[in-house]
């Protein structure tokens, strides 16, 4: 029935969009489980990494039905800045949630320099994407965030209700304060 036991997604999911969704549902239709390795995964907040690893897990499984939710598993990847210990931790902990033997996919899209990474693991069969939703990144969004717009056409129901809640936390209010600071610095 599927082409792959599990399939493993990398990002950061800073927050969830909608072409993060489509490639969740395309792996979904060609593998038993999907992997998401969230990268960035320390407890540190900062602009560029609002959100927490659990908090993006909610952000996520709350774009899919319960029946779907059963088949997406996660692992916190941590950033090392050294590729050989940094594939080595994804290794590892997706190995942790995968049964042995398992066929094992990557899926991804080669965006630009920064998707070189997905290179890095020639023992797991690349099923590689053409860009999705016109190939929105969620660097705009965020800066849009911080300035107190939700883009709803770039994002699913589930990340718009969990956006609109984060906008009331006192996170979001420091995080909106260094962004509008570090704004009006770099305008200078």
């Amino acid at each position: 029935m599927y082409k792959f036991d599990y399939l493993v997604f990398i990002g950061r999911f800073q927050p969830f969009h909608l072409a993060h969704m489509q490639t969740i549902e395309i792996a979904l239709q060609q593998s038993h489980y999907v992997v998401l390795a969230l990268g960035s995964a320390q407890m540190e907040r900062n602009i560029k990494n609002p959100f927490l690893a659990i908090e993006r897990e909610q952000m996520i499984l709350s774009n899919f039905s319960l029946e779907e939710q059963k088949r997406i598993k996660f692992v916190h990847v941590v950033d090392v800045y050294n590729d050989k210990k940094w594939v080595k931790q994804v290794k590892s902990l997706v190995n942790s949630v995968i049964e042995p033997n398992s066929k094992v996919g990557l899926i991804g899209h080669f965006k630009d320099e920064s998707s070189y990474y997905l290179r890095l693991f020639p023992e797991w069969i690349m099923v590689e994407l053409d860009s999705l939703k016109d190939s929105i990144s969620a660097t705009p969004m965020r800066e849009a965030y911080y300035r107190g717009e939700i883009q709803t056409e770039f994002f699913p129901v589930g990340t718009i209700r969990f956006l609109d809640e984060f906008k009331n936390t006192e996170i979001y209010a420091e995080l909106q304060r260094k962004y509008l600071i570090d704004d009006k610095t770099n305008l200078n």
